[in-house]
């Protein structure tokens, strides 16, 4: 049966709408980002941030308390072993503070003649109940005493002598009395200014106190060492710090040179510490100590750096973006991108560094991958890598 003219462009209407229709409401391809599968060097660090400072830091104080003399040294500044860093004048004493102290000396020192006469007591007491042990012990080897009297002999015998030790040892104690009151009235009777030296060649990195004024012994004066022996400090939370191991590489970066630093972890520390992170959580953490290959005279004390540990490396690895992977029923999984279309894979993962991630099996070297794969992704579905 032959078409009519009419019924033939009708059809032809038709397949004509089809067609549009169908290029009309076919989805579009969804666009993407990529990144290649590729072979190359990998490094699984532990990054944070880390402070320097030098390895042998000596922070000199008052050893008495006055007035100190304005400090003519300047931070920076180089010292030798034994000159001179700081003098303190002894504190001027009014009459009764002065009587005080001498009354004080007049009282150790008389504490002194009571100690002195005390363990020559406990001395006498002690060789003599010596030698009556002595006498029982050989009475008891004849079988002329009980056991239970050498063994009270005994016991006398090791008590006088404790007694004699306690007796030493005040003896001693009220000597360094007597001298710590005796320094005071010397120190202001004296009017000579107190010293202070430097116990190192080095160089002053710290003034804690320049300018006179009354301070207090044990106040802090000036910190001094060695700027050339440098160590960064780099904390990290307890639980990361398991995997660090002394010896580990250390690249330090982001410190104001052009070129990256390389270290090596001396110390992992022993204990950890509570500290609150920027957003107010309290998080256990853990001092890394590392020390540089190499002198860098650029770097100071208390310097802030960037410090990645190199945990784990290898030269020539099959890796993908991290960014490609996530979360799927059977593990990890990833988007192949093969003939405009996205491809799920389940991929065996290895080595996991900050940006890249080892692959042992599920794609191959030159394939292109979906990097930051959205919820809309599905598989099969049509995909156009964006440039």
């Amino acid at each position: 049966m032959l078409l009519s003219k009419t019924q033939r462009l009708i059809g032809i209407s038709v397949a004509i709408a089809a067609v549009i229709l169908f290029f009309v409401f076919r989805p579009s391809p969804l666009p993407v980002e990529s990144g290649m599968v590729k072979r190359g060097a990998l490094q699984v660090t532990l990054d944070g941030e880390g402070v320097t400072r030098v390895n042998d830091r000596f922070i000199l104080a008052a050893p008495v308390t006055g007035k100190l003399v304005r400090v003519r040294l300047e931070e920076g500044d180089r010292v030798q072993k034994g000159s001179l860093v700081a003098e303190l004048l002894p504190p001027e004493l009014d009459l009764r503070a002065y009587s005080e102290a001498s009354s004080r000396v007049g009282s150790a020192r008389a504490a002194l003649d009571e100690a002195i006469a005390r363990e020559r007591q406990v001395r006498l007491s002690f060789e003599q109940a010596e030698r009556r042990f002595l006498r029982q012990k050989n009475l008891y080897r004849e079988g002329a005493v009980s056991k239970e009297s050498y063994e009270l002999a005994e016991n006398e015998t090791n008590i006088s002598k404790k007694e004699s030790d306690q007796a030493r040892s005040a003896v001693k104690a009220a000597h360094f009395n007597l001298a710590a009151f005796q320094a005071v009235v010397d120190l202001q009777t004296s009017g000579k200014p107190v010293r202070v030296f430097s116990p190192v060649d080095g160089r002053v990195l710290r003034i804690h106190e320049k300018s006179e004024r009354i301070i207090t012994a044990g106040s802090p004066l000036l910190d001094i060492g060695d700027p050339s022996a440098i160590e960064i400090v780099i904390d990290v939370l307890s639980s990361d710090a398991i995997a660090v191991k002394p010896g580990n590489r250390v690249l330090i970066t982001n410190w104001g040179g052009d070129k990256e630093l390389q270290g090596v972890v001396k110390t992992v520390g022993p204990a950890a510490f509570n500290k609150v992170s920027a957003l107010g959580i309290e998080e256990k953490r853990v001092n890394i100590i590392a020390v540089l290959g190499a002198n860098e005279p650029l770097l100071g004390d208390n310097f802030r750096v960037q410090a990645s540990i190199v945990l784990r490396e290898a030269r020539s690895v099959l890796q993908v973006p991290v960014s490609s992977l996530f979360r799927g029923k059977s593990g990890w999984h990833l988007f192949v991108i093969e003939n405009g279309k996205a491809v799920d894979r389940s991929v065996t993962l290895g080595m996991r560094g900050t940006w890249q991630a080892e692959v042992l099996s599920g794609v191959s070297e030159g394939q292109r991958v979906v990097v930051h794969p959205s919820n809309e992704l599905k598989d099969g579905m049509a995909v156009q890598v964006q440039e």
